[in-house]
């Protein structure tokens, strides 16, 4: 995954963080035995989507077999294909970041979108990034914001990072500082670094009663949107 990235702060001019990165590892599987690699090989050959996602991801990572992103990808693809949405998403990661297959934002997206109207939260923020970024599509921020905040509500991090982004910006949706706040608040709550700046930075251009307000909403998100603790990425 792209790294975050600072932009300077001018003498005169407090900028924020930009939008977070849409390309995200998958994580990896608990250890399994040889009879155990040995059984989920056959039950992927012999067509378990799931079977073949799990083959994909320890391909991928390098678990319990060399890392190899091609073999990754050609498993990837065999579960996607029969619709399962986790390996759709890590498809169109694969063609967005150029591992195992050339790398192709318009074959990200299609994998990607398949993903995202499953419900895939990643897939939902990943495809938010290609249309604010426009790679594979035509920029677009309120399609962005549609599919950044589809992941926000399921209590994904960095989705909320980049819908609190889009509200200071005003990209796809009316500039508003009390919802950046609000959503920079639980985004750091998740342990995303730079929401905490970001917010920070945001409330200096708040009054104290609508920082109030601001605060309060951000209690109202917590409550509905953050996931619980043992969910939370490190």
């Amino acid at each position: 995954m792209r790294p975050f990235f600072f932009i300077a702060l001018l003498i005169i001019t407090i900028s924020l963080y930009p939008a977070a990165s849409r390309a995200r590892d998958t994580t990896k599987l608990h250890a399994l035995s040889a009879n155990d690699l040995q059984r989920l090989t056959g039950q992927a050959n012999k067509g378990s989507a799931s079977a073949q996602f799990a083959l994909g991801v320890m391909s991928q990572n390098g678990q319990e077999m060399p890392q190899d992103y091609t073999e990754a990808a050609k498993w990837y693809r065999k579960s996607a294909e029969q619709g399962y949405a986790e390996a759709e998403a890590c498809l169109g990661f694969l063609y967005d970041s150029g591992q195992g297959v050339p790398q192709d934002y318009a074959e990200a997206v299609k994998w990607y979108r398949k993903a995202a109207e499953q419900g895939n939260f990643d897939a939902q923020n990943n495809l938010g990034n290609m249309y604010s970024d426009g790679d594979g599509v035509l920029q677009n921020y309120a399609e962005a914001m549609k599919w950044y905040r589809k992941a926000a509500a399921q209590g994904d991090a960095l989705a909320q990072y980049n819908v609190g982004v889009m509200y200071d910006q005003g990209q796809g949706v009316p500039k508003d500082f009390e919802e950046a706040y609000a959503w920079f608040s639980v985004a750091a709550a998740q342990g995303i670094k730079p929401a905490s700046k970001n917010r920070d930075i945001v409330a200096t251009r708040l009054t104290p009663a609508v920082l109030l307000a601001a605060q309060q909403l951000s209690k109202r998100y917590f409550a509905d949107y953050v996931k619980h603790p043992s969910e939370i990425d490190p």
